[in-house]
């Protein structure tokens, strides 16, 4: 009868796995750290896209309605301003603002946990006589 032996890893190929590990970390810790980044510019864009949407459908129920000078959306009054949403209630268009702070005197949707939220924002205008509303994404520091 023989011995079973057991033979484990040896040294050098530990530490060429070890290295191998170490390069290909190199190469995918700077792709993973800009991800969050990436993603509150996702989430501006999100919710600029929301405020288009929702001026559009809050125009045409407006135009629906007769051209009131209030409407109501779901229950929430919405006040219009040459047929669309003003910079108090547009906020209350959407259905969902978490992870942004709406500065109504603005019309600014900042973005929470960004370095500068003023510049990772989505800013409504009021709509002027005989146009649309004005929607700008500034992601210059998300």
């Amino acid at each position: 009868m023989s011995k079973a032996t057991s033979r484990g890893f040896t040294l050098i190929e530990l530490v060429v796995v070890i290295t191998i590990l170490g390069i290909l970390a190199a190469f995918a810790v700077p792709r993973f750290l800009s991800l969050d980044g990436k993603a509150r510019q996702a989430a501006v864009d999100g919710i600029a896209g929301s405020l288009r949407s929702s001026a559009a459908l809050t125009h045409s129920l407006w135009l629906a309605s007769g051209s009131p000078a209030t409407i109501s959306m779901e229950g929430t009054s919405i006040t219009m301003t040459n047929g669309y949403p003003d910079l108090t209630t547009i906020n209350s268009t959407l259905a969902d603002t978490t992870g942004f702070t709406y500065t109504a005197g603005t019309g600014v949707f900042s973005k929470n946990g960004a370095a500068t939220p003023a510049n990772c924002s989505v800013t409504y205008t009021a709509a002027a006589v005989g146009g649309s509303p004005g929607i700008a994404v500034d992601k210059s520091a998300c």
